[in-house]
């Protein structure tokens, strides 16, 4: 009797709950829908400025000029997490293993261990600068892998977290403030790397290919590795993404290690991360579509756009997270971190180049 009561509420309660919740993040997805217009248009009127990092930037000056209702708050944290893990996803589809295989294993090991000399030297560097494990390792993972949507991933496995060793505690708030802070440095390390590295490539004597591949290997973000190549010149391009795809690849395997590290060290108590979550298992599905070469290629250039658009809407609600006056507070070694680790990985990686010639 109980049972035959108790079901029909649930199913007429659950189309209003779901109703709800499009009503509480419609007025912040319009918003950065707008966001993403105006960062395109940015973009088209000054091109080296990225439509990613125009993105960022107008999240932080919203918010901090106070222009946007605390209504759009439930919206923009969508924005940030859900489409930034729907970018990742499509983000699979430009991963073809068999370009991957085609740099050779001499770049692929130099690839590698770049992305691993960053990954273990930041966090340690982090440390020096009296900054918590975790915004260390966020902006390791952003550095070294594929910028925001690496940061994104390693975000999702660490979970919450109540080291007795460091003392490092977080709840939701300073996971929103450490994943956008992260990103923030990242993206403008990145942006600075666009003017500076065609210049410092020329002034080094190296060659197109050697140029690209050490864009490639040291780069942040793939959209602004692309804008980096493409400054280099049409030679660069080529050698560039396909380094970058390498560290791209890695993204899986290093969040899953950083899964397991999160779930062996979590307080008793704590709800334990997920190992691979679902949005980083479905990247690996799109790697492997993506390796079979039956994608069509005008199909591959509309997801690419896609995905651009969704990520310029995440870094838009991520940029809503940045507080300028907390991050003038304790944001000054952050960047200082992130421009430490952009010098780390660009050294690291012009030494692989020469290396490997």
């Amino acid at each position: 009797m109980t049972t035959s009561t108790t079901r029909p509420h649930a199913h007429r309660t659950s189309p209003a709950t779901g109703s709800r919740r499009v009503r509480n993040v419609a007025p912040g997805l319009a918003v950065s829908a707008v966001a993403v217009v105006v960062a395109w248009c940015v973009h088209r009127l000054a091109g080296p400025v990225p439509m990613l990092t125009a993105a960022l930037l107008l999240g932080i000056v919203a918010v901090n000029t106070g222009v946007l209702p605390d209504a759009t708050r439930a919206g923009t944290r969508f924005a940030a997490r859900t489409l930034m893990r729907a970018g990742v996803v499509l983000l699979g589809l430009q991963v073809s293993l068999s370009d991957i295989a085609g740099l050779g294993w001499q770049t692929i090991a130099m690839t590698v261990a770049v992305l691993l000399a960053t990954l273990l030297g930041t966090p340690w560097l982090g440390r020096l600068m009296g900054l918590s494990h975790r915004l260390s390792l966020l902006v390791a993972a952003g550095c070294a892998i594929c910028g925001a949507s690496a940061v994104a991933a390693v975000d999702g496995v660490l979970g919450a977290r109540d080291d007795r060793k460091t003392g490092d505690r977080t709840d939701d708030g300073e996971r929103e403030g450490d994943a956008a802070t992260a990103v923030a440095v990242v993206m403008l390390c990145g942006t600075l790397a666009i003017a500076v590295m065609p210049v410092l490539g020329h002034l080094l004597g190296l060659s197109a290919y050697d140029e690209g591949r050490w864009a490639g290997a040291s780069v942040h973000d793939v959209g602004q590795v692309v804008a980096t190549a493409t400054a280099l010149g049409p030679a660069a391009v080529v050698p560039a993404i396909t380094v970058k795809l390498v560290r791209v690849a890695m993204l899986a395997p290093v969040t899953t290690v950083i899964g397991l590290r999160a779930r062996r060290g979590a307080a008793s108590g704590t709800r334990r991360p997920a190992v691979l979550p679902v949005f980083l298992i479905a990247f690996v599905a799109m790697v492997l579509i993506r390796s079979t070469g039956k994608v069509p290629a005008d199909l591959l250039n509309d997801v690419s756009v896609v995905k651009d658009l969704l990520f310029a809407a995440a870094l838009f609600g991520l940029g809503t997270a940045v507080r300028v006056r907390l991050l003038v507070r304790t944001g000054h070694r952050a960047l200082l971190l992130g421009l430490t680790s952009w010098v780390l990985i660009a050294g690291v990686s012009y030494a692989g180049v020469l290396l490997t010639r």
